[in-house]
């Protein structure tokens, strides 16, 4: 996201390059998102002719200032940036336009040509950008709300303390608060917060005085080395934090001390645990509250601990239970295999009968006969299926039709 620094870039250049000309061509996006309150076409008509006098800025927007208004102004959002054809303004995730580059850019919102031949564009990718076209642009929102420029306005060092004094926010939200400072960014916070060894969950009312003026001092000189190098980041300081700070948690270091990431201000913030550590009240606060958390933490360990000791009972039954269905089962195929083991002597029971009854009849003894034909029966009861009648026997064992299973006559006794 562009911050003070890379607006500024922009700002010179456009105040190096066409101030003093005038506007012959102009051509305008159909993206009522980003052209705010002014219809395009209009925009565009109202460009022409006129001629550029001054280039301005406070925090993060430029507004350029004509021979008359109204003057267009550019809040550059997330992804707003100024490009001169052939002219590099910016090396930190920007270059020049090449000659064999496609032109006009392929997200340009507004585009601009000079009695000069010389063409500038406003672009805007991700379209969270606004460019509008206004009479005082200082008087309205959103500039009219902006605090001291850091660059341009920044506070007198005992203001500045005093300032802070009176804030009961986190120092790290307070700083992207445009309101207060505008102009500062998330990269810069998270940079001049390490450089002056403040932890950006800090009250900004409990800062030390000798640390309120460490931030002074390094809000400028990290805003004025930026600009210093043209905001080409491969040209900051290796002492910075800024090179590692959009690395993964874990992998990010600065001069061998780990960073580490939390979210301050709903952004998130890169600093060194090491160097940047909390003080006074925060720091019981904050140890008061990672007990909390760790109390938390232990209890639902031991909740989960007890949850798996229960569970151990009832795994245990589970496997009894199972271990006695699989001993149920064996019996069951036991007690089928018997069962198909009888069936042989079953087919011939009625032979078997036979047998039985001729040798019973040299004995003489009529209660012998009745049990063995009794146990017959009995057997081929048990084969029956359960759920059909007595007398109804499938037919699909032999392959004929079902019959009522009868029972042999006995022969009567000789007198």
């Amino acid at each position: 996201m562009p911050e003070l620094p890379e607006v500024e870039v922009a700002r010179r250049a456009l105040e190096e390059h066409c101030v003093g000309k005038r506007i012959v061509r102009c051509s305008a996006a159909d993206d009522t998102k980003v052209i705010d309150g002014v219809a395009p076409p209009r925009l565009e008509a109202a460009l022409v002719g006129r001629t550029i006098s001054a280039a301005r800025r406070k925090g993060k927007n430029l507004w350029l200032a004509l021979d008359s208004p109204p003057f267009p102004s550019f809040q550059f959002g997330m992804a707003g940036a100024i490009y001169i054809k052939g002219v590099e303004l910016s090396k930190y995730k920007r270059s020049a336009v090449s000659p064999t580059e496609e032109w006009p850019l392929k997200y340009s919102k507004l585009l601009v040509v000079m009695d000069d031949g010389l063409e500038f564009s406003f672009t805007d990718k991700r379209r969270f950008a606004k460019i509008r076209f206004l009479d005082n642009p200082e008087a309205v929102p959103p500039i009219s709300e902006l605090g001291p420029d850091a660059l341009f306005e920044p506070l007198h060092l005992d203001d500045f303390v005093e300032s802070l004094s009176r804030k009961k926010a986190p120092i790290k939200a307070l700083l992207l608060d445009q309101s207060f400072i505008s102009g500062i960014g998330n990269w810069i916070a998270d940079e001049v917060l390490y450089q002056a060894r403040i932890h950006p969950m800090q009250t900004a009312s409990m800062i030390s005085k000798e640390k309120c003026k460490a931030l002074h001092q390094c809000i400028i000189e990290v805003i004025e080395k930026s600009l210093e190098v043209g905001c080409n980041s491969s040209q900051y300081p290796e002492n910075w934090i800024f090179h590692s700070r959009e690395k993964k948690p874990g992998k990010a270091f600065v001069e061998g001390k780990k960073i580490d990431f939390i979210t301050v201000g709903g952004r998130t913030s890169a600093y060194v645990p090491e160097l940047q550590k909390l003080d006074g009240i925060d720091a019981t606060a904050s140890r008061a509250k990672i007990s909390k958390e760790q109390s938390k933490s232990n209890k639902a360990a031991r909740e989960v601990d007890d949850d798996e000791e229960e569970a151990k009972p009832a795994k245990r039954g589970r496997k009894q239970l199972v271990k006695a269905t699989h001993e149920i089962q064996e019996d069951e195929e036991d007690t089928k295999e018997s069962k198909r083991g009888r069936k042989q002597p079953a087919k011939t029971s009625k032979g078997s009968w036979k047998k039985a009854h001729h040798s019973s009849e040299g004995s003489g003894d009529d209660d012998s006969d009745d049990e063995a034909v009794d146990k017959v029966v009995a057997e081929q009861g048990k084969r029956r299926d359960p759920k059909q009648p007595a007398e109804a026997k499938s037919s699909s064992d032999k392959g004929g039709s079902a019959a009522p299973a009868k029972r042999p006559q006995r022969k009567k006794r000789q007198l």
